[in-house]
């Protein structure tokens, strides 16, 4: 507990354009020997039903730079590619999990943010999560990645696959226009802001939505936290209350999306996670998303965000809703029992 009261005391809410202090779950290896990990993958892979377990232990403790020198050796060994050799051994939600972990968090993104706009029907939960969460180094980092990945612009391809208005908030906020954080407190521009929501929102008949998109992608984070706050001397009504009154259908839950991680990133990913393993069908694809996705990065504080919200932690709820060589590879990820 010792460990979850320092973390507590150093958490923030930042998420705007100052780069926030990394808390990962999985960090680099002592005492590092690629050459022994990728002879322990090697044998683990051609080991008849496949040992799962090294391969497994091996991935989800070592950090990606680590997992890329392991890679080299590996192929140098066995005039194979390791992410090919894994995908023919491995299978389900594991190699998923597994194949995540082969590319860096950027590339781990724009494979999932492809995968979100891939074929018929456009995976518009998945979309929302990854651009209303991403803040705005993170985002600059993706498109240049998707770039590199699949030779096409992240927004082309946003614009091809959404429409209307929810396609103008996705857009404005993959343009990362977003102010910087700032020492210097704009009451005035606190209130502006707070007023214009309302006037173009609640007070009128139909919402101004590119007024709203506008403060709501360009504002820095502390900037907006205030204008939230200030915006209940306006309106009889929060701002989360106004969204669902004013907007439907994906642009309302982009913008409580929005707002729920600018207000608390981390519980958003921790309610994210929470909801992921409620009920008797447990969502494979957002729980592996999540972990893979922050592990590296500020799973740490998901972690402790849940335990404090949900009353157990997030080991313990992994080890209640999944199960074999899926979760053993989760609970290396999250990094220990709080």
């Amino acid at each position: 507990m010792a460990l979850v009261s320092e973390y507590l005391s150093k958490l923030t809410l930042s998420y705007g354009g100052e780069r926030e202090p990394k808390c990962p779950t999985v960090v680099a290896a002592y005492d590092f020997n690629p050459e022994v990990d990728a002879a322990k993958i090697e044998t683990a892979i051609k080991t008849k039903g496949v040992d799962e377990q090294t391969i497994i232990d091996i991935l989800t403790r070592r950090s990606y730079l680590q997992r890329n020198d392991i890679a080299f050796e590996y192929e140098k060994r066995a005039k194979k590619d390791l992410v090919s050799a894994l995908k023919g051994a491995l299978s389900g939600s594991l190699e998923h999990l597994i194949l995540g972990l082969m590319k860096s968090t950027p590339q781990y993104d724009a494979f999932e943010l492809k995968a979100s706009m891939k074929g018929l029907g456009t995976d518009e939960e998945s979309l929302i999560e990854m651009v209303c969460s991403r803040n705005k180094e993170e985002l600059a980092e993706i498109k240049k990645v998707y770039k590199e990945m699949f030779k096409k612009d992240l927004e082309k391809d946003i614009s091809g696959d959404t429409s209307g208005d929810f396609a103008k908030l996705l857009l404005a906020l993959a343009q990362g226009k977003r102010e910087e954080q700032s020492s210097v407190v704009d009451y005035e521009k606190i209130d502006n802001d707070a007023r214009t929501l309302y006037e173009t929102g609640v007070k009128r008949k139909g919402t101004d939505v590119v007024t709203w998109i506008s403060i709501f992608s360009e504002r820095s984070v502390s900037h907006l936290q205030k204008v939230f706050e200030r915006y209940k001397r306006y309106s009889p009504y929060d701002i989360k209350e106004s969204i669902r009154m004013e907007v439907k259908g994906d642009l309302e839950k982009s913008f409580l999306t929005l707002v729920e991680c600018l207000e608390n990133k981390h519980l958003y990913f921790a309610s994210r996670l929470n909801d992921a393993m409620k009920g008797k069908s447990v969502k494979d694809k957002i729980i592996t998303r999540i972990i893979v996705s922050r592990c590296e990065v500020d799973l740490m504080k998901v972690r402790i965000e849940f335990k404090r919200n949900f009353g157990r932690s997030l080991h313990q709820t992994i080890s209640e809703h999944t199960k074999g060589d899926y979760q053993r590879a989760l609970l290396n990820l999250v990094g220990g029992d709080d």
